[in-house]
């Protein structure tokens, strides 16, 4: 009986040592590493069309280049660090989100506040040796995140998704900023207000698919506070300005204008047969899925584009 008592004790001890999550997920999750990696995407996409289309050596420019990524990568962890601090009760009422450590308790909130504000210092500093604009941009990005969306419009407004885009808009801005200062070039204007645009279709998708969470903290998004079929005429109308801003990387390549055209009419499309043909948590999940692709496609295009147009210019 004793042994049996000992046995079955060894083995919840086993199962919640399994069961605890390691220092690397801890940290990776505090600061929202997925995040990182996908906003890396379009910072990349920014700096190699600026190479190209200032014709510069890349090799000329590898202290920017390196700095520009990690600065991003340790601006955009600070941000996931500070909006982990903020949204800790809300999210604990969410299943997508009460398993964060900041939630569970897995992380000391003081050792939180050192990776944001350690994060945000380190990180301005890689962008401020890159070029100061770069900096100034990154710092607008994580300003934007933290204060006007996290603590000013999430809680409180449909519109927090509007909000929230601008700081997720500064990727490709920052990039392009390492490298010359010319940020109202057409070209990466158009890389801006597609990131820009893109944000409202996808966290719309989002918003569907986890409505009971948002419903259960009380987080007015569009969904949630007016419906499918505001969602669905909202959707369409970005995504025919997602359509329109396309045709400002003509003024750079009507090859990349043409990439950017038809992934996005295809996913006008797909909205509006999506939500007069599927249930919508169907709609949604395929909207949600092709969101990412067109994000990955389009900005993958646009740095091979880059690459190879610049090694041939190069060469």
């Amino acid at each position: 009986m004793g042994s049996d008592t000992k046995r079955d004790q060894a083995s919840q001890d086993t199962a919640v040592t399994v069961s605890k999550p390691t220092i690397s997920k801890i940290l990776a999750q505090t600061v929202k590493t997925g995040i990182i990696k996908s906003n890396l995407i379009p910072m990349v996409a920014g700096l190699t069309l600026a190479l190209y289309t200032y014709e510069l050596n890349p090799f000329d420019k590898i202290i920017d280049i390196i700095c520009a990524i990690i600065g991003s990568a340790l601006i955009i962890a600070a941000a996931g660090a500070f909006n982990n601090l903020y949204d800790r009760d809300i999210d604990a009422l969410m299943q997508r989100t009460k398993k964060r450590p900041t939630v569970t308790g897995d992380i000391k909130i003081g050792y939180v506040w050192l990776i944001g504000i350690g994060s945000t210092i380190l990180g301005l500093l890689a962008l401020y040796i890159a070029t100061p604009l770069a900096a100034l941009l990154g710092f607008t990005g994580l300003f934007f995140y933290v204060f006007p969306y996290t603590i000013w419009t999430k809680r409180y407004t449909v519109y927090n998704t509007e909000v929230g885009s601008i700081s997720g808009a500064m990727p490709p801005l920052i990039g392009w900023a390492a490298i010359h200062p010319n940020i109202l070039h057409p070209a990466v204007l158009g890389l801006f207000v597609i990131t820009l645009i893109w944000q409202m279709p996808h966290f719309y998708a989002i918003a569907i698919r986890k409505q009971d969470d948002y419903r259960a903290a009380n987080v007015p998004m569009l969904p949630v506070a007016k419906g499918m079929k505001r969602t669905y005429i909202t959707t369409n109308i970005y995504l025919i300005l997602l359509i329109a801003s396309c045709l400002l990387l003509g003024t750079l390549s009507y090859g990349l204008m043409l990439v950017a055209l038809l992934l996005s009419i295809v996913w006008l499309a797909m909205n509006i047969y999506g939500y007069h043909k599927k249930e919508p948590k169907k709609w949604a999940n395929l909207l949600f899925v092709y969101s990412l692709l067109h994000m990955t496609v389009l900005f993958s295009t646009v740095i091979i584009y880059s690459i190879v147009g610049l090694f041939l210019k190069l060469h």
